[in-house]
């Protein structure tokens, strides 16, 4: 960490023109440079930089989360974790990801292209714009990077390989552990619970069936290495365009069950589906296009899945074990993909209960100001019969037709049988 300094406009210009490279793809001299600091986020600082022939990217990992600064210490070495997994999907994700230019291992900082004219997509949302590529190009990443680095196509020393480097990245599991599986369901101050929903707390802290269900997805999360997890898929992680759709933010990147993946991109379209802030037609209209979002997201992610799996030749289930025409190992990739979206319906649940209950906000509830409160109970209510029911939503149109059924659920969880 000796050399290792937090970047600002100044600096980021005089290490950008030490790197020759990046200096020629923008152009011109460091004056010429525009610089925009960009981060919203928690972790990172984020710099957009426009030069006369070309544009960047950077971001650096910050020695503490940002809005706790030093009373929350944070490893820089993430960034590293994020560079070497953008290299590791970058084969099966192509276009669907931004190019990775260069990573500085000392300032722990990465130089990717800048995705312009792309919007976030959680700020889309907000808005009520509706990307139409966004469900099947997100269906399509999951499928590849999910298939790709498991057993069902990578061969043993690439497994082995994950299996070394990902699980290294302790810190940032370590809030996934924390902020998703344990912090929601006991009395921590780093929780953020609207007043009016402590009632909804106080239930998820007393039932034991809720707490049984997030302690198996819990060991899930721990023990279940299927694939490499961009760890952290949620609409704040997606930017797009009508006509492109990319992936970003890898740095929480790990070895673990592919449903989780596949459970946080539904949780944030059902998030934004409770959070609809627009007049009772548009709402409507919104609604129903996030609805059909969820469909081709889930049936996309399983048809290409198997699709996929049906070609690979890794040594899970390699195709010299079965006979020519034989469906067994077919019938076996599809239970497969089934178990993962069973995993996928209960990360679904935990994601929607941590961003109401737990650390991270997000903006799409955070937006209505006042009138936010009503939209996390109903979403509250379904987070609990997902936990508690899960056999009960089997397929996307089951999840679907939840929706509206939860959207008349109040603050009171006895009133809605929690």
């Amino acid at each position: 960490m000796s050399d290792y300094h937090v970047l600002d406009e100044a600096t980021l210009r005089q290490w950008l023109a030490s790197r020759v490279s990046l200096a020629d793809r923008l152009g011109g001299e460091p004056g010429d440079w525009r610089v925009r600091d960009v981060a919203d986020g928690n972790l990172n600082s984020v710099f957009l930089i426009d030069g006369p022939a070309g544009s960047l990217c950077v971001k650096q990992s910050l020695p503490y989360v940002r809005v706790a600064k030093d009373d929350w210490p944070l490893d820089v070495e993430r960034a590293a974790f994020e560079a070497a997994y953008i290299r590791r999907v970058a084969p099966y994700v192509g276009k669907l990801a931004p190019a990775l230019y260069e990573f500085d291992p000392v300032l722990r900082t990465l130089a990717m292209e800048k995705l312009a004219p792309h919007v976030i997509l959680r700020g889309a949302f907000v808005a009520g714009r509706h990307f139409p590529r966004v469900a099947a190009d997100i269906a399509e990443y999951v499928a590849q990077t999910s298939v790709n680095t498991s057993d069902l196509a990578a061969p043993f020393e690439a497994r082995a390989g994950d299996l070394t480097i990902f699980p290294r990245n302790v810190a940032l599991q370590r809030i996934t552990i924390d902020l998703v599986f344990i912090d929601p369901y006991k009395v921590s101050a780093r929780n953020r619970i609207l007043p009016a929903l402590e009632p909804w707390a106080a239930r998820l802290r007393e039932d034991d069936e809720i707490k049984r269900a997030v302690a198996a997805l819990r060991l899930a999360y721990l023990t279940k290495a299927q694939s490499l997890l961009h760890g952290d898929l949620h609409s704040g992680s997606v930017m797009a365009t009508p006509d492109d759709t990319r992936v970003i933010d890898g740095e929480f990147a790990g070895v673990g069950p592919t449903g989780f993946d596949v459970g946080n991109f539904l949780a944030h379209l059902v998030i934004a589906w409770f959070a609809a802030p627009f007049g009772p037609g548009d709402a409507a209209a919104f609604r129903a296009r996030l609805e059909g979002d969820v469909v081709a997201f889930w049936r996309g992610f399983r048809h290409r899945f198997l699709e996929l799996a049906l070609k690979a030749e890794g040594d899970g289930l390699p195709t010299s074990h079965f006979a020519a025409n034989d469906p067994h190992r077919a019938r076996l990739l599809e239970a497969y993909v089934d178990d993962v979206l069973r995993d996928a319906v209960g990360f679904l649940g935990v994601e929607l209960v941590r961003r109401i209950v737990g650390f991270a906000q997000v903006q799409d509830f955070l937006s209505l100001g006042d009138a936010q409160t009503a939209p996390k109970a109903r979403a509250l209510s379904l987070a609990r019969a997902l936990l508690k029911e899960p056999d009960a939503f089997r397929d996307p149109e089951t999840l679907v037709a939840a929706l509206p059924a939860h959207d008349h659920a109040g603050l009171d969880p006895r009133a809605t049988g929690a």
